[in-house]
């Protein structure tokens, strides 16, 4: 069938023409984004409070991290207010019931549709009118326009751009699966996450009761939030009181070991910084990180060796950010150097103490944002002191009971610790 130049085909890559018309800013609608409540309250806080009508939301994540288990929950949350539709292109329907019913999501209205030919699903999908719809997924979705095999560069933009089409058009919010590559990247066209509204990875070694989710691409929302959940028999468990998961197994006499008060969005977490320092058995000195920048280890060792007088040339040093998170905010970086300055002198840190602020080259210790918040998470969770950057501190920003001991480079930093 030959197409008339004013229509196109369902799955082209191009949108159907429309006559152009201009607007001026001010006429244009100003309405907030309608937004749809997955549940799951960790979820709704890293999509920027729930769902968006006609989104499209791409989940990644390795292999058995929780994504599809995640998603199961939210539409079994949906379906209870909602039409919703579950595309699986890896199980069959069978095992997509078996699977929702272990972690109690197999009781809702949730229909199921195991295919992979996006065309019969989005008719299916014109058929019954769901709001949300869940790919699970898109690199096992073929269009047969492409002579190419499901999953390669062709077939993932072109069947990823039709679903965007129909989400656009009728306002359906459509969930993505998407498998990543050994290298951590999404598999794919980068395209991909170009064309998507929102991009989210699951974050956690498998090994680890605990999962984070985290934004990287969001137009409706912050990328800084994360959720955090654990991993069970009974599915995915909202994490309510990250600080107290990520310090219950903290050693509390043990050198190289500093907490410190992140932000994570909106939300304060402590998370716990570890650094071991042992002489070193090779010509040149070892340095590792894990879940933290490995240029700014490097440079946070060189301000200590030349601000504070800490040799670290002939020993190794490893860095580890514990329970899995990657802390890349600049006020990790005095929690940092206190701890490595603790594996040098092999002198713990008092466990009552909590320590942030970013360092510059000179070893002065830089004011940070949301000092109010981190002050009363670090005092919820039972610390009596916080060294932190010397600034001006209203009464009421400072919480009872807990001492406050300002400095200004590491140098009073590790005067006031050991």
């Amino acid at each position: 069938m030959v197409e008339s130049p004013g229509e196109s085909s369902p799955l082209s890559g191009s949108m159907p023409r429309e006559p152009a018309r201009l607007m001026r800013m001010g006429e244009i609608s100003d309405d907030s984004e309608k937004r749809i409540s997955t549940g799951i309250h960790e979820f709704d806080r890293v999509l920027g409070g729930g769902l968006v009508q006609g989104s499209l939301v791409l989940v990644g994540g390795d292999p058995g991290i929780g994504k599809s288990t995640l998603l199961m929950q939210a539409a079994g949350n949906l379906s209870k207010s909602l039409q919703v539709l579950y595309v699986s292109g890896e199980e069959s329907a069978s095992q997509v019931a078996m699977r929702a019913r272990r972690i109690g999501a197999g009781d809702g209205n949730t229909m199921v549709l195991c295919h992979t030919d996006v065309s019969q699903i989005l008719d299916k999908a014109s058929e019954v009118k769901p709001d949300i719809i869940i790919i699970d997924s898109i690199q096992t979705i073929f269009s047969g326009s492409l002579q190419s095999a499901p999953g390669s560069v062709a077939q993932i933009r072109e069947c990823a751009a039709a679903f965007m089409r129909y989400a656009k058009s009728t306002g359906a919010g459509i969930l993505l699966v998407g498998h990543v590559t050994k290298s951590g990247a999404i598999a794919g066209p980068m395209v991909l996450e170009h064309m998507v509204d929102t991009v989210l990875y699951f974050e956690g070694n498998l090994g680890m009761g605990h999962r984070v989710l985290r934004a990287v691409k969001n137009r409706f929302g912050s990328t800084n939030e994360i959720g955090i959940f654990t991993m069970g028999q009974q599915g995915m468990k909202e994490v309510a009181n990250p600080s107290e998961m990520l310090l219950e197994q903290r050693p509390r006499d043990a050198s190289g070991s500093c907490v410190t008060a992140t932000m994570e969005g909106s939300r304060p977490i402590l998370a716990e910084v570890q650094a071991l320092v042992c002489r070193t058995t090779f010509g040149n000195a070892r340095r590792q990180a894990s879940g933290i920048d490995f240029g700014r280890v490097v440079l946070l060792l060189a301000v200590l060796e030349k601000r504070a007088g800490i040799t670290f040339y002939d020993q190794d040093v490893y860095v580890n950010a514990a329970g899995g998170l990657r802390l890349a905010e600049p006020a990790v970086d005095l929690a940092l150097a206190m701890a490595a300055a603790s594996g040098a002198k092999n002198i713990a840190i008092p466990a009552d103490i909590a320590v942030f602020g970013e360092v510059g080259l000179a070893g002065e210790v830089r004011s940070v944002s949301e000092i109010e918040r981190r002050l009363a998470e670090v005092r919820r969770a039972g610390f009596s002191g916080v060294i932190m950057p010397h600034m001006k501190l209203s009464k009421a920003e400072i919480p009872e009971g807990l001492e406050i001991m300002q400095v200004k480079t590491i140098a009073q930093a590790i005067d006031k610790l050991f």
